[in-house]
């Protein structure tokens, strides 16, 4: 039995897939002794990259002590590849953390973090191959787990993942029942859902829909692993 409430906290930031974060946050909300805490850096109200507006509870400044920290993805993950404040809180916090985890391309940011090198990892079917320049080994799974880095694939993979963290802490006897609570029996209407069900041609128009994106995010992630590997890195600082 734990003495304390576990500790998550979900990373929040501008350009965030809410699903990323929502689907995960619903699974541990629902887990007993759980506490969830949604960061960002101030405490006013964060936009997702559809529109929907979140609020932070806490702030890296006032954030507590975590036992699971979680960096969802998104388009706003680009920017946080090079933001020096947000890498030094992820590092502060997974020193600490029993379980380090991320969410579609949230890996990348633990990548630019330097959370991920020499681990096995997911992310979005998109931008998989990118974990390499990080020094990840990337998989083709929908959650990968590696020593206590924890990953999830593409946006609706969040629950999963959750439903995995939750298995590992609390038990697959609560990880089951909060399934069923949440129904959470999927039945899609079509199997286009990866890359290896998709008919080859629409595989092929959504990665050209992509593309230019996908390239923008391979720029900010290159530079992450020249960041990594440079003499004034802010591995350096910990």
């Amino acid at each position: 039995m734990r003495e304390s409430a576990l500790s998550v906290g979900l990373l929040l930031f501008p350009g965030v897939t809410q699903l990323d974060l929502t689907g995960p946050f619903e699974v541990f909300a629902r887990a007993p002794d759980t506490r969830v805490h949604l960061i960002w850096k101030t405490p006013e109200p964060v936009i997702s990259d559809r529109g929907l507006a979140m609020l932070p509870t806490t702030t890296f400044d006032t954030c507590p002590p975590l036992d699971v920290i979680c960096v969802p993805g998104g388009p706003g993950q680009i920017a946080l590849m090079t933001d020096s404040a947000v890498l030094a809180f992820i590092l502060e916090k997974s020193a600490q953390a029993s379980l380090v985890t991320s969410v579609c391309t949230g890996s990348l940011v633990l990548g630019a973090a330097g959370l991920l090198n020499g681990y096995r990892a997911t992310s979005h079917w998109g931008s998989l191959d990118q974990l390499a320049l990080l020094g990840a080994e990337p998989v083709s799974a929908r959650v990968v787990r590696d020593r206590n880095r924890i990953t999830g694939a593409g946006v609706t993979s969040g629950i999963d993942f959750a439903l995995r963290v939750v298995a590992d802490l609390q038990g697959e006897a609560v990880a089951q029942m909060i399934q069923l609570q949440m129904e959470y029996d999927p039945q899609p209407p079509f199997s286009s859902g990866t890359p290896r069900t998709a008919p080859a041609e629409l595989v092929a128009q959504a990665t050209t829909q992509m593309a230019s994106f996908i390239e923008m995010r391979r720029q900010a992630t290159v530079a992450a692993a020249q960041h990594l590997t440079s003499p004034d890195s802010h591995k350096d600082d910990h």
